[in-house]
């Protein structure tokens, strides 16, 4: 949590100027400041690679996974979140007494006396980002929320008294596993008492009073916006629970005028748009999808183009055409399957005889790191539709055994020797109808039987003296 002194700096739109809870934001960036905040690029450390010691340049891998490579969808987005949290406070100014009136009286009460400045307008918005697992959606959301202080501290204005004192600039949520919608409400007053740095609220015992602690408290930290993510994981224990949920949380933008930016995996994006009014509701700030990145995209290339400069191997390998397009295909795109076929290739090449990075190698990267993810319907569905132009399967797997006289000197015997098997293995390892696969049940009691037990496996193909020969057509 990143907490700060308030630092005004004048702001551009006239209607927003002498507003502190705008003032105190950061100033307004370009693109190239933008995308240099977004980015983190781990020091290399060049002469760890010729370190005599496999285990120290395996440690260095560790690197990888703190590797930012900020992508076009990262601009849009913020600036998104930049205009939903400015367009929020600017009907929250403390000197208001609009604002002075909001404070004091609850969103359903409001008196009979205007205030010389208005009523209060909520210009509250809601922004929605949906995408498969390990797109980068939870990355690119840190890297935007960390843009910001979480937590400004405000003691004076030009010289004017502040009874504010802290500003809740943003509070971000995830939903657990098997979260009901009381647990959410419960983790978003808790993540305010947080932020405030105040004692935990104890929930109320029905959700109409939590509700009301929730706009205390939402009310009292000026918070900007409000986002909530791996909201996929919510479970509505009642028919109507999640048309529930959404009058709840489009309440807060409606009511409150705080935005609320949702963040999660399909098929969320369907519930809400279960209605017009909650579709409208929740891309009024925007709405963006993240896919996994395509081949000969401009995103693509940024991306392994700093990711391959990571190789703590003995020998650096160039990026060749061949390495990339294997890269991309064994990932479908996606960067965290990516970075983790790119790190275990290394992992498992450091301390062998011969430490260069082939085909081979990132096949058995990607055995070792994503062998549950390949088998997942979301990865099995994208491999199918990754099809060249002429309707063709793309290349099929690399015959290369380059790697299949590799000596392991690390001692690692849990690094699978022979790639080509691996991933047949552990799908068989993981495989529910094992029983149904076997032709032949008794085969192994009836070699026993025979007076030659090793002809009798030979004959029957389940001995062999070659098998990266004999078996190479398969």
């Amino acid at each position: 949590m990143k907490i700060v002194e308030a630092e005004y700096h004048n702001a551009i739109l006239p209607e927003h100027q002498g507003n502190p809870l705008i003032e105190a934001l950061p100033p307004k960036k370009g693109w190239e400041e933008l995308m240099e905040s977004f980015s983190n690029y781990p020091d290399y450390a060049e002469h760890i690679s010729e370190h005599p010691d496999p285990l120290v340049r395996e440690e260095y891998l560790n690197r990888i996974r703190e590797l930012r490579q900020p992508l076009y969808e990262y601009y849009e987005c913020f600036r998104s979140v930049e205009r939903a949290i400015k367009n929020g406070y600017t009907a929250k100014n403390p000197f208001s007494a609009t604002t002075q009136q909001y404070l004091n009286y609850l969103v359903d009460e409001r008196p009979d006396i205007e205030p010389e400045t208005g009523y209060f307008q909520p210009k509250g918005e809601g922004i929605t980002l949906v995408g498969e697992s390990g797109v980068g959606k939870t990355s690119m959301i840190e890297q935007i929320l960390g843009y910001f202080p979480s937590v400004i501290k405000h003691d004076s204005y030009h010289g004017k008294v502040m009874e504010l004192r802290k500003q809740v600039v943003w509070v971000k949520v995830d939903c657990a596993h098997n979260s009901s919608v009381r647990d959410l409400c419960e983790e978003i007053l808790a993540s305010l008492d947080l932020a405030l740095e105040r004692e935990k609220t104890k929930p109320a015992g029905t959700i109409g009073t939590l509700v009301r602690q929730i706009e205390r408290s939402i009310k009292s930290a000026f918070l900007g916006i409000l986002v909530i993510d791996e909201m996929q994981n919510l479970v509505f224990k009642r028919t109507g629970g999640e048309h529930n949920l959404l009058n709840f949380l489009h309440n807060l933008v409606n009511k409150l005028g705080v935005p609320i930016f949702f963040c999660a995996n399909p098929p969320f994006n369907a519930t809400l748009s279960l209605s017009l009014k909650g579709a409208r509701r929740a891309e009024s700030g925007g709405y963006y999808v993240m896919k996994p990145l395509e081949r000969n995209s401009e995103s693509w290339q940024a991306f392994i183009t700093q990711l391959w400069n990571y190789q703590w191997t003995n020998t650096f390998t160039e990026l060749t055409d061949e390495l990339n397009s294997k890269l991309h295909n064994l990932s479908v795109g996606n960067l965290d399957m990516a970075s983790r076929t790119f790190r275990e290739a290394q992992r498992a090449l450091i301390g062998s005889q011969d430490e260069r990075i082939t085909v081979a190698s990132l096949e058995m990267g990607y055995t070792i790191a994503c062998g549950l993810s390949s088998q997942t319907q979301e990865i099995i569905s994208l491999k199918e539709d990754m099809l060249l132009p002429s309707g063709q399967p793309r290349k099929t797997r690399s015959k290369d055994t380059s790697s299949s006289s590799r000596v392991d000197s690390t001692g690692d015997i849990t690094k699978p020797q022979h790639p080509e098997f691996a991933s047949r293995i552990i799908e068989l390892l993981g495989a529910v109808d094992l029983m149904n696969r076997i032709k032949d049940p008794d085969i192994f009691q009836r070699a026993g039987k025979s007076d030659n037990p090793l002809n009798f496996l030979t004959i029957n193909s389940l001995l062999l003296g070659d098998p990266l020969t004999e078996l190479n057509h398969v």
